[in-house]
């Protein structure tokens, strides 16, 4: 209850996450990517974070990304013992779900830091005036203001204003709200017993009452453990069309329900650049995705390199050496076998 009652009082009305809207919908998409200030103390985020934090569960896909990428980059960090694993995993997550991430740093008396912590992005503010945070977590009745300049904040650059980072998978968001309905709407289609299987009709007269009855039985009693049963009927003078199936649930939707599954999962895909091989998603052609360690690798340089360069940033910032990186281990086992196949080749010659 805490936590919502902070997204109440910090709530920014520019940008809803309820009814669905276009990106482009009258003049607002100017506003709502405006940081406003907020008791002359510090800038509220152009998005609603709390709506963020709630999006990074709705879709599957969004959240292994965001997991994924996570995972890749903390393997090749190597840590300061004031910096923990930990730390470093709560920093790297809200960095990739908010756009923004923090590190607070803790001085002992001779002004040596001794401790970095990581406090929630979804509750930090940025003050007005230069080198001043804020933390609020149940609003402004208990907000909390960090010491001057013992902050270090790390954010996606926006477009529209360099105070507050915005997600680079935003644009996906309509795509992933979409699959999170689409699940919804199937849960609540099976719940409410909409999905009756079929009408049984049958015209042949030669049928009499008391084998309807015992047919009717059979069906009732096909429900529960063991439902899939096989029923047997005898028609002595029976037509070709005297008993039919009818089926009440629409294959359309059926498929329609697949196609929306399928498209959004790709747009989400497509803003995370993650190959799906490395999501464990199952391939519905034949040839598959590819080779999986090709695809980790080109992976790895493309994405998890340009975040290993933007944790550089802290130690820039404080000018100690706190994070180094290792080489990943899939890189560092294909230089092996490189560097094995060159020494067997000069071997043979």
């Amino acid at each position: 209850m805490k936590n919502q009652n902070s997204c109440q009082n910090n709530k920014i009305e520019a940008f809803s996450f309820g009814e669905p809207v276009p990106m482009l919908d009258r003049a607002e998409i100017l506003d709502y990517l405006q940081s406003t200030i907020y008791n002359q103390k510090y800038y509220n985020p152009p998005l609603d974070l709390c709506g963020l934090a709630k999006s990074y569960r709705a879709a599957s896909h969004h959240a292994s990304a965001i997991q994924v990428k996570k995972n890749i980059l903390l393997s090749t960090c190597l840590l300061d013992s004031r910096l923990s694993k930990t730390e470093l995993s709560k920093f790297v997550l809200d960095y990739l779900v908010f756009g923004n991430a923090y590190f607070e740093l803790t001085k002992n008396p001779f002004g040596e830091v001794i401790k970095i912590s990581a406090p929630k992005a979804k509750y930090v503010r940025k003050g007005v005036e230069n080198g001043k945070f804020f933390y609020v977590p149940q609003g402004i009745l208990n907000e909390y203001e960090f010491q001057p300049h013992l902050v270090f904040h790390l954010f996606e650059p926006d477009v529209n204003q360099d105070v507050y980072g915005i997600p680079e998978y935003l644009a996906a968001m309509q795509s992933a709200w979409l699959n999170e309905s689409a699940t919804l709407f199937r849960r609540k289609y099976y719940l409410n017993g909409a999905h009756a299987g079929f009408i049984l009709y049958m015209s042949d007269p030669a049928h009499n009452q008391e084998d309807i009855n015992n047919l009717r039985e059979q069906l009732k009693g096909a429900k529960g453990p063991g439902n899939f049963k096989n029923l047997f009927m005898y028609s002595a003078n029976g037509k070709k069309d005297g008993v039919q199936v009818i089926p009440l649930a629409d294959v359309a939707a059926k498929d329609e329900f697949l196609n929306i599954k399928n498209v959004s999962r790709d747009d989400v895909l497509a803003a995370h650049r993650v190959p799906p091989q490395l999501m464990g998603i199952i391939p519905n052609n034949t040839g598959g995705f590819g080779d999986v360690a090709k695809a980790a690798e080109v992976f790895f340089i493309n994405e998890i390199q340009p975040l290993q360069e933007r944790l550089l940033e802290l130690n820039e910032w404080l000018g100690e050496t706190v994070i180094t990186f290792k080489d990943y281990e899939l890189l560092k086992e294909k230089d092996s076998n490189s560097n094995a196949h060159r020494t067997n080749v000069g071997q043979t010659v």
